[in-house]
């Protein structure tokens, strides 16, 4: 007996072609955080084709599809359309050559993280659930949403008013492509992607000449001392039993080598997976920093400026349940646990601002054959590459079709008939 997902994947076979052009045609065109101008004309124009009821500049220039077949739930299905300013190296006939000018300086522009199989996948979800409304009963909501590198995108989304426009919502899932073989589906009840934090600290000292240190209160000392007793916030203050990662990623602090400056600036990054580890953390950076400054003398507080803020990703254990069952059935041994990831998106804003449980999962986009070859040589972190490298570049089948069955099956799981 034919199941009702069976049913609406069946017009994958004819649709394949035109969703590999269309992904070649996005890869080669990225666009970056809220400048996802092409991309959202594209996926509109479809989803109008289609028969959605289409609504565009959400949030800037986000796209939001509403498909409404008849008394039944409502399944929200996201996908991230924007690119990131990296030169691509893989070498592809479909690689991206574009450039854009930021401050005045021409920015290579890279698919680097795979949002273009996202795009494609949510296409092709949508083209079969458009095709097959005999097979469903509810409504789906499809968004194509902006600037998830940004951290920003959800949100701008949510205060443009989402919630209103899309009405009740029953769930939402979202996917992501990863570095694992292509072909497989992998997803994990509760936390699976962590909060990111970043922050801007500066310290300002007493700048004099280099050759009379004891007239100066020396920031980039003052700098060195906080960053090693920063070190000690993951080591000493969290349970050895609690995922967290705190970063130092960038310190700049003096002009020359004859010189004491005046302040020092340093970059911070924090990776937590629950929000008591999140303000534990960031409460300790806060008090070593101004204890440091108060130790050393300086005359100035030291001043915090937050950014590139990230919520944590947990997914619901019930819809996670319904969904890794639904994963069962169509992808048999090709569906299975995902690993804790330490990368951060903004995905559960849309999510947490309609009051709605959610999950996420990842699909692998990596050439099987590489990947084993990878693996069992022992080199998987050395020979593979990961999102935002210049050379991550996932096979474009089975990656699509295992992406557009994923969001069918999991979709199907709340809308299908039988």
């Amino acid at each position: 007996m034919t199941t009702a997902t069976e049913t609406v994947l069946a017009g994958l076979d004819d649709l394949r072609a035109d969703l590999e052009d269309l992904y070649r045609h996005l890869h080669a065109h990225p666009e970056l955080s809220h400048a996802e101008h092409e991309t959202a004309d594209l996926v509109a124009d479809r989803l109008s084709d289609l028969g959605f009821e289409v609504h565009t500049g959400i949030g800037g220039t986000g796209v939001v599809g509403l498909l409404r077949n008849g008394e039944g739930p409502a399944v929200l299905l996201r996908a991230d359309m924007d690119a990131l300013p990296v030169r691509e190296e893989t070498g592809l006939e479909h690689a991206s050559r574009v450039t854009v000018s930021i401050d005045g300086t021409e920015t290579p522009v890279m698919h680097a993280c795979g949002h273009d199989v996202h795009v494609t996948s949510l296409v092709g979800a949508a083209t079969l659930l458009a095709g097959a409304r005999q097979a469903w009963r509810g409504t789906l909501v499809a968004i194509f949403q902006p600037a998830e590198e940004a951290g920003d995108g959800a949100r701008t989304m949510v205060d443009d008013g989402l919630a209103e426009l899309v009405g009740p919502v029953d769930v939402a899932l979202a996917q992501h492509v990863l570095a694992f073989p292509s072909g497989q589906v992998r997803t994990r009840s509760g936390a699976v992607l962590s909060a990111a934090d970043s922050l801007r600290i500066t310290v300002h000292g007493r700048g004099a000449h280099g050759s009379m240190p004891q007239a100066a209160v020396d920031p980039v000392v003052l700098a060195a001392m906080i960053v090693i007793h920063l070190q000690t916030v993951v080591s000493r203050e969290i349970a050895p039993t609690v995922p967290a990662v705190l970063t130092v990623g960038s310190i700049r602090a003096g002009s020359k080598s004859n010189v004491i400056g005046d302040h020092a600036v340093l970059e911070v990054n924090v990776r937590t997976y629950d929000e008591q580890t999140r303000a534990t953390v960031l409460a300790a950076i806060r008090r070593i920093v101004i204890a440091e400054c108060q130790a050393a003398g300086s005359e100035k507080d030291p001043e915090f400026e937050p950014y590139d803020e990230f919520p944590p990703t947990v997914n619901d254990p019930d819809v996670t349940e319904r969904v890794v069952s639904a994963f069962a059935d169509t992808f048999g041994d090709d569906a299975g646990e995902l690993d804790l990831q330490s990368a951060s998106e903004d995905f559960s804003d849309l999510p947490t601002a309609l009051a709605i449980p959610y999950t996420y999962w990842g699909i692998g986009g990596i050439d099987p054959e590489q990947y084993r070859t990878a693996e069992a040589a022992g080199r998987v972190s050395q020979d593979i590459p990961t999102n935002h490298s210049p050379h991550f570049a996932p096979v474009i089948q089975p990656t699509l079709d295992t992406g557009v069955r994923a969001l069918v099956a999991a979709a199907m799981a709340w809308l299908a008939r039988d």
